[in-house]
């Protein structure tokens, strides 16, 4: 029998996580360009439309192998913030509605970013893991580039005000499910067990606390300069 090409345990900041992050821009540079060229024109629809049924051929899979994993209900459920703002990537791509083209600004810019500089992931290419994890992350910062800097529907206030309430029923309904299941969906119960920057804001609960009260200011921050350049430029909704 030929060799098997196992994978080794990943190495945060080795060959491939640097390889998926020059993906990550290359990919970030192209959808922008493409949305620019292609803005307030029917073409620019069409396109942000076969994106949408593209991104959700991926992203049905990947799920679809995080459930098939044995511990399912401890971390195979798509419950992860990633997995629902993977889940609503296609749907925010479809309709190019503002605020659903904000949740995936704010998520996918921030709590998204962060997960790409720290990855919480054990094994390395080519095991189905690490596609998996990679390729959600990459469609979701793809899909807020495209939307935001591409197509030009920017963020506002109000897109700011329901990305919170969204998280916050989000984060609720998790640490629910994690104390009837004894999961850590959102890293809510407990930090991750590689690094990350939650290792700087104390124990819990402090730190999740603290995550949220830095989360808003952040995305505050996000804001501001979009709505000092006056209302969105971006295509009208459906």
């Amino acid at each position: 029998m030929g060799a098997t090409w196992a994978a080794e345990p990943f190495s945060p900041y080795g060959l491939s996580h640097l390889l998926v992050v020059l993906l990550l821009v290359a990919g970030v540079a192209a959808l922008v360009a493409l949305g620019r060229s292609e803005r307030g024109s029917a073409r620019a629809a069409r396109d942000a439309r076969i994106l949408a049924v593209a991104f959700l051929a991926l992203v049905l899979p990947f799920e679809a192998a995080s459930v098939a994993r044995a511990d399912v209900v401890v971390e195979g459920l798509p419950l992860q913030l990633c997995d629902v703002a993977g889940l609503l990537s296609p749907y925010a791509l479809w309709t190019r509605r503002p605020w659903a083209a904000a949740v995936m600004y704010y998520w996918g810019l921030s709590l998204t970013t962060q997960a790409v500089l720290t990855p919480d992931l054990s094994a390395d290419f080519p095991d189905l893991v690490f596609v998996q994890f990679w390729g959600l992350h990459l469609l979701i910062v793809w899909t807020a580039a495209f939307l935001t800097w591409g197509l030009g529907i920017a963020p506002d206030w109000h897109g700011y005000r329901v990305t919170i309430l969204v998280s916050l029923g989000w984060m609720a309904s998790m640490i629910a499910f994690n104390a009837m299941t004894g999961s850590n969906y959102g890293f809510l119960n407990a930090k991750p067990d590689a690094a990350s920057a939650l290792d700087l804001l104390g124990p819990w609960p402090w730190y999740v606390l603290a995550e949220v009260a830095i989360v808003l200011t952040a995305w505050a921050l996000m804001t501001w300069p979009w709505v000092r350049r006056g209302p969105s430029t971006g295509p009208s909704t459906d």
